[in-house]
């Protein structure tokens, strides 16, 4: 489909077919560290290799290391200058957070940007190490828990450094087709009730909660960092990996509507089916680093620009009723 039936900029100036390259044309993120979960594959591989090109430390959490290795090797022979880690991370597991956090925490790095990208979609009833339902336990519990567990190093960078922190969540508009409760508080692992896109919509709408709980937080201690949500746009990437037929109708039929993959050398060598989300990054690096979003905290982005979320996302008391259970299921 021709680009310039979708490409009307919004207020930012940029719009749904601009790319993370585009986003971030003449931006330096140099003394930057950021940390980026799934960083294996698809976006979360796209938004290091942008980072790292503006000059940030990245960090790559991921489950799969060697997965994650190839991402780091491939963006280095292209950018040699590039500065990449490799950590281990499996979010549906709350060992392996508080391992991966302390092990960063150890490093005595700086921390200025913690994107939450990773993810699992759609999946059949699972539960995780923790006895948590999969796509609750993998999508928000364990960035929850990451996210609490590296705050007092982001705040410490932001105290000494005067730079906006910036906190990021990966969400989608799946979340404004949760449950018909928003979060099921009282039935997170009923396998009886369980839809797999309904659990997926649920996990998703926790996302945008979570941040904009942590905005008010910060709002009140008067902490120099932002969240914020976003949506990536409609990509095609390997999270429908468990429904065959539409997977491939995605990757076919797909192609004609959802938001191009990267075709450059990088992503060709890297990514499921040689795809990279080039344009599925572009909101998350804008979030991440774009000077106009400075300042902007609690808000829900789409292509770019500032988006209303669903009535049960603004819900601010759902936030902290979801705050206050997330602690619970973390301590």
């Amino acid at each position: 489909m021709p680009p310039w039936i979708f490409s009307r900029k919004g207020a930012s100036g940029f719009s749904w077919a601009s790319t993370a390259d585009q986003v971030t044309q003449g931006l330096s993120a140099a003394g930057l560290t950021a940390i980026v979960t799934g960083a294996s594959s698809g976006i979360g591989a796209e938004t290091a290799r942008v980072l790292a090109a503006r000059g940030a430390h990245v960090v790559m959490a991921a489950r799969n290391l060697a997965a994650a290795e190839s991402v780091r090797q491939a963006v280095l022979a292209d950018n040699p200058a590039a500065t990449l880690d490799v950590m281990e991370l499996d979010l549906s597991s709350m060992a392996s957070v508080r391992k991966f956090a302390a092990d960063f925490n150890a490093k005595g790095l700086p921390l200025n940007i913690l994107v939450n990208n990773a993810g699992v979609m759609a999946t059949p009833f699972t539960l995780s190490k923790d006895d948590i339902e999969m796509q609750f336990a993998t999508n928000h519990v364990g960035h929850f828990l990451l996210t609490n567990l590296l705050l007092e190093t982001m705040k410490k960078t932001c105290r000494e450094s005067n730079v906006e922190g910036r906190i990021v969540n990966v969400s989608s508009e799946a979340h404004r087709f949760t449950y018909k409760e928003g979060i099921r508080f009282d039935k997170i692992n009923d396998e009886a009730e369980y839809s797999t896109f309904g659990a997926y919509g649920q996990s998703k709408l926790a996302n945008i909660l979570h941040a904009n709980e942590l905005a008010r937080r910060f709002k009140e201690e008067g902490v120099n960092i932002t969240a914020n949500s976003l949506h990536p746009g409609c990509i095609i990437t390997n999270l429908l990996r468990y429904h065959g037929i539409i997977d491939v109708l995605t990757r076919t039929l797909g192609k004609l509507v959802l938001k191009n993959p990267n075709q450059v050398h990088f992503c060709t060598t890297i990514l499921t089916f040689g795809l990279c989300c080039e344009q599925g990054a572009a909101t998350t690096c804008y979030v991440a680093l774009y000077p106009g979003a400075k300042g902007e905290s609690g808000k829900y982005f789409s292509d770019s620009n500032v988006y209303e979320a669903s009535e049960k996302a603004r819900d601010m008391e759902l936030a902290k009723k979801l705050w206050d259970f997330s602690v619970e299921l973390t301590t």
